[in-house]
């Protein structure tokens, strides 16, 4: 991909314009002063990259015990009774 080349006078006339052209595209603009490369606009990151919250428990928990069978004996439960 060829980045989008900006003499230095031509940007400092429309700076404003090509910063929100960047914000909005997402491509960044290279500045040129006399045909050499001495900055980039580049689109800004965001702020926070944002946590994984899936898997964040992974390890802390210790089973105690059987699992599988239930907590209390079937007699106590209401909803096998008749």
């Amino acid at each position: 991909m060829i980045m989008e080349e900006i003499a230095v006078s031509k940007f400092k006339a429309t700076c404003l314009a090509v910063v929100e052209r960047v914000r909005r595209t997402g491509k960044p603009v290279r500045i040129t002063k006399f045909g050499k490369p001495v900055a980039e606009v580049v689109p800004a990151t965001s702020r926070k990259p944002k946590k994984r919250k899936l898997g964040t428990m992974a390890g802390t928990g210790i089973i105690c015990g059987d699992i599988i069978s239930p907590a209390t004996p079937l007699e106590d439960w209401d909803a096998l009774r008749k």
